[in-house]
């Protein structure tokens, strides 16, 4: 067995290679939390402008 072919277990099995241990699943379901929270900050600068601005 290749040294090389011990490190690319290693590197498929890491947590960051594959999402942290998540099934994809849930890993889409915090992607698109992440995105709803995202917009929301945007708008809130938005608004935070506006108001800033009266």
């Amino acid at each position: 067995m290749s040294e090389v072919t011990i490190y690319k277990w290693i590197k498929a099995q890491s947590p960051m290679e594959n999402g942290g241990g998540l099934p994809p699943a849930e890993m889409a379901k915090i992607q698109k939390e992440n995105l709803c929270l995202q917009q929301e900050v945007e708008i809130s600068k938005k608004a935070t402008t506006i108001f800033a601005k009266k």
